[in-house]
């Protein structure tokens, strides 16, 4: 059957995935009717002895992750007095600890905040006191970056996972901490499907970065939508995966838990799968493609430059992953010719991706199998949830084939920024949210995102605002002028390109060292191209990046 055929059937009354109308945060959505009221009932409903975590040796079942956030659940509440709405934040790479310290904050009624476990020290201040968590818990290297912040949030407690050096006066060991806790159930605490439960910052295209607030309907909604199209592929006969067959369904987890594809796609929406879930330190093509054979995955989720390094670490082996049913994707868009050699290099695997961002708690829009290798350059049909339209500036709604900027709303849009009205009343209107993308959409329902509106740069599926690289590069005294911008690259999506104005000429060297404990690494520009004259500008006395951007990618192309 057609994908709209397949969709109105597994929405309809008394199917799975059937969709009613409801009011959350004073919006009018659809939603799931039978989906997990909250995180902590997804959890509940999850409990198994199938293996849940693996990482490096270590190996936890569902059952394992229940008991231990339940513990760590009391140790909150108890000894560090964590109440409904209390901040928790979480700043460590991807280890198990992520997961448990989560479910236990938001099974209690907290909100947990995602730190970016790449930002410097004073990007992590800034997030601590925009956030005002009571408690944190952090690895050594950001527990090293949090030494250096000079304004903590008044009365912050941490607590230490996988330290490696002596703790300073009062930071609690985790696992002494646990290990004195009693087991026990989850502390008794109302929670409600509209109550906030995460922040995540999201770069804006000046400035720090903004925390995007979401429910568990939020999230839950997008968890659903995500099993809905997967099942509408195989209704309508877009795509046919192995993975079903499999003994346990496997996931790499290759993207960080601060993410919304990491948290979302990876962690979250393997619950109700009961997906085993492989834990990477550090992504390496290499080693990701040693993961996927040893435990066999079925499924990875890779944006465009870590899909370059996969296929790049399968071609050096010559041979294929055999287990792999599904490789998607997100953040940068993938180019035509890698979703060819996705299928290509796994012939029985489905290429995926699609749209979305961290204010849409992942979703938006979807493609995958035939219609993907049909539309490579598109990002797929509307989530099921979610109302899509494409506007012109007056905010009328444009033919098939116009672009314009996308704006959407429904059940897994973000309540809206941390304390930040301002940002609100920007991003909302008439109940639409204002996505900052350039887009169209043709006669089949396909959307394409062709530019952005917002001054970002996003590499690699990280959102590096043009506008604080380029306060950082004015900070030089020799430097008069500097315009940031994104640089075509076929493995990360985009590069960071900086053009300068300055006094006199400055080495690449120098410039990097100079930006080193201003931003972090992934924002530190790439192409460095310096000007003998002040920056081209437009009548407004804006400067003229396009012009900037254009001959940059046209020098970064004669250059390889």
């Amino acid at each position: 059957m057609e994908w709209n055929e397949a969709l109105k059937l597994l929405t309809s009354k008394g199917q799975p995935f059937e969709l009613v109308e409801v009011q959350a945060l004073g919006r009018t959505v659809r939603a799931f009717a039978n989906a997990p009221a909250t995180l902590r009932d997804l959890f509940a409903q999850s409990r198994s002895d199938a293996t849940f975590i693996v990482y490096n040796d270590e190996r936890l079942t569902y059952e394992d992750v229940w008991r231990r956030s339940a513990k760590l659940a009391c140790v909150m509440a108890r000894d560090y007095g964590i109440a409904k709405g209390d901040r928790v934040a979480i700043a460590m790479r991807n280890y198990p600890e992520w997961v448990i310290a989560f479910n236990a904050a938001t099974s209690i009624g907290a909100i947990a905040v995602g730190m970016n476990a790449l930002w410097q020290s004073h990007e992590v201040q800034f997030a601590l006191n925009d956030s005002g968590p009571k408690l944190i818990m952090a690895d050594q290297e950001r527990l090293d970056r949090l030494a250096q912040c000079a304004d903590l949030p008044a009365g912050l407690r941490m607590i230490a996972v996988r330290a490696t050096k002596d703790l300073p006066p009062g930071v609690a060991d985790y696992t002494e901490i646990m290990s004195r806790a009693e087991t026990t159930a989850f502390p008794n605490v109302d929670v409600a499907p509209d109550d906030d439960t995460i922040i995540l910052y999201t770069s804006g295209s000046a400035g720090y970065p903004k925390g995007v607030v979401s429910t568990h309907r939020n999230i839950i909604s997008a968890l659903l939508s995500w099993e809905l199209d997967g099942q509408a592929c195989m209704l309508s006969g877009i795509a046919q995966t192995s993975a079903a067959n499999a003994e346990q369904p496997g996931a790499l987890l290759a993207i960080p838990l601060f993410h919304v594809s990491g948290l979302h796609h990876n962690l979250l929406a393997s619950y109700r799968a009961q997906r085993r879930l492989i834990f990477m330190y550090k992504w390496q093509g290499d080693l990701a493609a040693d993961l996927i054979e040893r435990e066999k995955a079925t499924m990875v989720s890779a944006p465009s430059a870590m899909t370059a390094d996969l296929l790049a670490a399968v071609r050096r082996r010559n041979r294929s992953l055999p287990s792999l049913a599904v490789v998607g994707g997100g953040g940068a868009a993938r180019a035509p010719e890698q979703v060819r050699a996705l299928a290509r290099s796994f012939p029985g695997a489905i290429p995926a991706s699609g749209w979305g961002m961290t204010e849409t708690n992942g979703i938006g829009a979807f493609i995958a199998g035939t219609d993907y290798l049909a539309h490579p350059e598109s990002s797929g049909r509307v989530s099921a949830v979610l109302d899509l339209r494409i506007v012109d500036e007056a905010g009328n709604i444009l033919p098939p084939l116009s672009r314009g900027e996308v704006q959407i709303r429904g059940a897994s849009i973000m309540r809206g920024y941390w304390r930040n009205p301002d940002a609100d009343a920007e991003a909302f209107v008439d109940g639409w949210m204002r996505t900052g993308d350039v887009a169209f959409g043709d006669d089949e329902g396909f959307v394409y995102i062709v530019d952005r509106l917002k001054d970002l740069v996003i590499r690699g599926g990280e959102n590096i605002g043009c506008g604080t690289v380029e306060a950082a590069l004015l900070e030089h005294p020799d430097i008069r002028e500097a315009s940031v911008y994104g640089v075509p690259d076929e493995r990360l999506g985009e590069e960071v390109g900086a053009t300068l104005y300055a006094e006199r000429p400055i080495d690449e060297e120098e410039l990097r060292a100079f930006l080193a404990p201003k931003l972090a690494r992934f924002a530190i520009p790439r192409y460095f191209y310096s000007s003998a004259e002040p920056l081209p500008r437009i009548a407004s006395g804006k400067i003229l990046k396009r012009q900037l951007r254009e001959d940059a990618a046209r020098r970064a192309n004669g250059s390889k």
